[in-house]
């Protein structure tokens, strides 16, 4: 009776532990799916970001450089002379020198320019060949020629000779007229290789798939194709047509549409993608990741179980009491080391992007883990203290004083809860912070998550240091709107100032002056260019001597300047143009050469010669057209005969 007694027990209890490890291995196998499945999307979403931000900064220097080169003034007067010195041996060495100059100061692979006249292609070696329709190799150039497109980019063999026809990306800019019509292409190329290092780089840490894709869903640059050999994504994987427009379709630059679709190639499993809009590139950047052999890992452990809860069973039958409680302890540290052993590899993946993580517990509106604790308390919050008063504390001792407001409104539980409740799982605010020294960019990115256990919202921040990104940025801005020679703004950046400026002050008065210096060909064809350049930097300073700091000064040609100012009336505007006139009116001395500087001076009047900046320019440039027809070194006012004037005469 004992033995049946002990015999029942011992099978109720096999069966009670069976059945309780059986349950286990499920859910433990259900728990790592989730864990694995949310970790997937939180390092693919960081990969993704993480390329992105690192080929918007790769590509920022090449566009500009090519929109600083398409709207050079004397490059494009060198395109409207082309046909009167198509055998001229000179101005083929003044275009050569000119890309070279910017092939030395870049070091980028090709720096070249197509003339739309003469169908000439240059490099920075000299011409290199003419190009025709007929050949395929030059269909890059008759589709940028006929497209609305500022500048483009494209993926391509370099045919330049000795270049060995390497893949390269090209950024192609127009060269356009007054008009807007077509004078010429001009862009530099990289070879491609080091951004196929970077993806693969990308890939073999994260294990994901990463391509860059045109509109058209061509592969223009991967680990392993790029446009050159024109490989669709759709071809290597088959999505239905809803999920390949929703790639494609998705043009906002700011955020990424990450979503689950089932996986093309396999009967089992997801993949996992992100897509996201680079307009610097005008491509899409596609991150994929696929959950099937995570299915497959999971299917091994099940067995594996399986097979560990036999054996289990049948020594439980000799120490049935001391099994139970050895196996209840290892269960409890079976499932802190998953936990533990998830959350390290987490961990492990997003520091080696960012400086420092810490996790808040929103919903309880206090630190989540010691480390965080640790943090608020090295700023002098108590130790118990609320999250939402810490937060205080960290804007009120780090971070500069215009950033504070906004730093707290962003990361406030409330906030928090409110975007969550909006479906938005992502936070990101960027400002400057201080940790004892000078203040620097600091961007922090927060991923807000819901505790399965408890259902509690909690938010994990990565803090990442982009001083050296948001210096860039700045310094490459500055770059795009001042004049290299004489530090003034370009045409382009004049232009964008001035209308702005009306755009705001629409009630002020404002003086616009076009200065163009008096023979400074002449100077150029005595002395040379060097002595010319002393010239017009000599010019410029002399004009900026005659300014306040605000006034708007440009050099919007080779030897022609703007300025644009408030005004009282117009007396006042006769006042100045003479003081102007004898100012800039002076013998120019430099490398033992002497020449006589003067200037020509077109004014227009704001608002009643023009509201804007096309017709302001149209009505002063007639009005220095009136200066130079009546002998240069003065001034005239446009559509103001009497009040013309010749300086010389003072």
């Amino acid at each position: 009776m004992k033995h049946n007694i002990l015999l029942k027990t011992n099978i109720l209890v096999c069966l009670v532990v069976f059945l309780g490890f059986l349950a286990t291995a499920v859910l433990s196998c259900q728990m790592n799916y989730s864990a694995s499945v949310k970790n997937i999307e939180q390092v693919s979403e960081l990969t993704s970001e993480g390329i992105y931000y690192q080929l918007t900064t790769l590509f920022a220097k090449p566009v500009n450089i090519s929109l600083t080169m398409a709207n050079d003034s004397l490059l494009r007067r060198a395109l409207l002379e082309e046909s009167s010195n198509l055998n001229n041996p000179e101005y083929e060495a003044v275009l050569t020198k000119y890309l070279k100059a910017y092939h030395d100061q870049t070091q980028y692979d090709s720096v070249f320019l197509v003339s739309a006249a003469s169908q000439r292609y240059y490099n920075y070696a000299g011409l290199d060949r003419v190009l025709s329709p007929e050949n395929p190799e030059n269909d890059w150039y008759y589709a940028m020629a006929t497209s609305d497109q500022e500048y483009a980019m494209n993926v391509d063999n370099d045919e330049v000779k000795g270049k060995n026809n390497e893949i390269t990306v090209f950024v192609n800019c127009k060269i356009t007229d007054d008009q807007g019509q077509l004078l010429g292409i001009v862009g530099v190329g990289l070879q491609i290789d080091s951004l196929q290092t970077l993806i693969q780089s990308y890939e073999d840490q994260y294990q994901v798939q990463a391509f860059l894709i045109n509109s058209a869903g061509d592969i223009e640059i991967s680990s392993h194709y790029t446009g050159y050999e024109r490989m669709n994504l759709f071809s290597l994987y088959p999505y239905q047509d809803e999920v390949q427009k929703q790639i494609l379709s998705w043009q906002s630059g700011d955020a990424s549409n990450p979503f689950w679709v089932k996986n093309p190639q396999e009967s089992q499993g997801q993949d996992y993608v992100i897509s996201r809009y680079i307009p610097q590139l005008q491509w899409h950047l596609f991150v994929r990741q696929d959950t099937g052999e995570l299915l497959r890992s999971l299917q091994r452990q099940l067995w594996q179980s399986a097979l560990i809860i036999t054996a289990i069973i049948l020594f439980i039958l000799y120490i049935i009491t001391r099994v139970i409680r050895t196996f209840n302890l290892q269960i409890i540290e079976l499932t802190q080391s998953v936990e533990q052993e998830k959350r390290s590899t987490f961990e492990k993946a997003t520091e080696e992007l960012f400086d420092n993580i810490y996790e808040l517990d929103i919903t309880h509106n206090c630190p989540a883990d010691a480390e965080t604790q640790k943090y608020f308390e090295s700023l002098g919050a108590p130790a118990g203290t609320p999250y939402d008063q810490a937060l205080k504390v960290v804007a009120e001792k780090q971070i500069k004083a215009e950033f504070r407001q906004g730093y707290v409104d962003t990361f406030t539980p409330a906030n928090v809860i409110r975007a969550y409740e909006n479906g938005q799982d992502t936070l990101t605010y960027e400002f400057m912070i201080s940790t004892g020294g000078d203040y620097f960019w600091m961007r922090i990115t927060a991923r807000i998550i819901q505790q399965e256990k408890d259902q509690s919202l909690h938010m994990l921040t990565y803090r990442q240091n982009i001083d050296a990104e948001k210096r860039q940025e700045k310094r490459l801005q500055a770059l795009a709107q001042t004049d290299e020679m004489t530090h003034l703004l370009t045409k382009s950046a004049t232009r964008r100032h001035i209308e702005q400026k009306l755009q705001t002050c629409p009630d002020q008065q404002f003086a616009f002056f076009i200065f163009d210096i008096d023979t400074f060909k002449e100077a150029n064809d005595r002395y040379g260019h060097v002595f010319g350049d002393t010239v017009i930097e000599a010019f410029a300073a002399a004009l900026c001597s005659q300014f306040r700091q605000d006034d708007i000064i440009g050099r919007i040609g080779g030897d022609e300047f703007a300025v644009f100012y408030p005004i009282t009336g117009p007396a006042a505007v006769e006042d100045k143009a003479k003081a102007l006139s004898k100012a800039l009116n002076k013998t120019h001395t430099a490398l033992g050469c002497t020449w006589m500087m003067s200037a020509s001076i077109g004014i227009a009047l704001a608002p009643q010669d023009g509201c804007n900046f096309e017709t302001l320019y149209k009505s002063a440039d007639a009005a220095l057209y009136q200066t130079k027809k009546h002998g240069k070194n003065s001034y005239s006012f446009f559509k103001a005969v009497p009040h013309e004037h010749d300086s010389s005469k003072d």
